[in-house]
């Protein structure tokens, strides 16, 4: 499994993941902020996101010689702009997101509409589930609805490192991870069920014994990360 860094805002790390099975298939998790902010902070002062040519999720996979084409799975953890930025660029993946979260985007939720047209899009194939669910042996999507309705996080299964747990916006940072005592933050949508989803992670790793849980922006824990070309097997 390999982390892309993707920029984002004010110095907060915007994760994707690339899982390459043993069978070779290329399962992307998240697709960064829109390539429409490449260079944008230098034609505006005030724009916080820094994005480079080299940040850009195609030219990220390239290096390590993935090409959109060769990406079968696009598990959308949720459409927020930084991170489906780029879906419309995969053409041969198959989206995997969760029903009510793709329910909840058609039927007009405000802050996902600005990027509709990358997610939205007529000749995209679409996997909808519902709740816990086995994308392929070893990925599991977790239903951890909280900070947008049908938001998901991801557990990956690695020989070596062992389980990792992707929480994705779930819980952004680790300072958020006591589910009794973590409040919302101004993004998260439902504060019950963000605490619900906060208590569904942290019992599962301690259930499937996760060694790794890779919160959603989280800068400190961002530095000491392998990213990629580094991967964790």
């Amino acid at each position: 499994m390999q982390l892309a860094d993707f920029p984002g805002m004010d110095g907060a790390p915007v994760p994707g993941y690339l899982v390459q099975t043993d069978d070779g298939r290329n399962v992307l998790i998240d697709t960064g902020q829109p390539r429409h902010f490449i260079g944008a902070h230098r034609r505006s002062p005030d724009e916080p996101v820094r994005m480079e040519e080299e940040d850009y999720v195609v030219n990220q996979l390239g290096r390590i010689g993935v090409s959109p084409d060769d990406v079968e799975y696009l598990v959308c953890t949720h459409f927020d702009g930084d991170h489906a930025g780029n879906h419309d660029v995969f053409p041969s993946a198959e989206l995997v997101v969760q029903r009510a979260h793709h329910e909840a985007a058609i039927a007009g939720l405000a802050r996902l509409q600005p990027n509709r047209p990358l997610w939205d899009r007529p000749e995209a194939r679409l996997r909808l589930v519902d709740g816990d669910t086995e994308l392929l042996p070893g990925i599991e999507l977790i239903d951890t609805s909280g900070h947008v309705p049908g938001h998901q996080s991801v557990l990956v299964r690695l020989p070596e490192t062992g389980p990792v747990l992707l929480a994705i916006d779930a819980i952004p940072v680790s300072g958020l991870s006591d589910p009794d005592t973590r409040p919302a933050t101004p993004f998260d949508m439902d504060e019950a069920g963000v605490r619900a989803s906060t208590r569904k992670l942290v019992e599962l790793a301690e259930r499937e014994g996760v060694t790794l849980m890779v919160f959603g922006h989280d800068a400190p824990q961002w530095r000491e990360l392998k990213k990629l070309p580094e991967f964790y097997s």
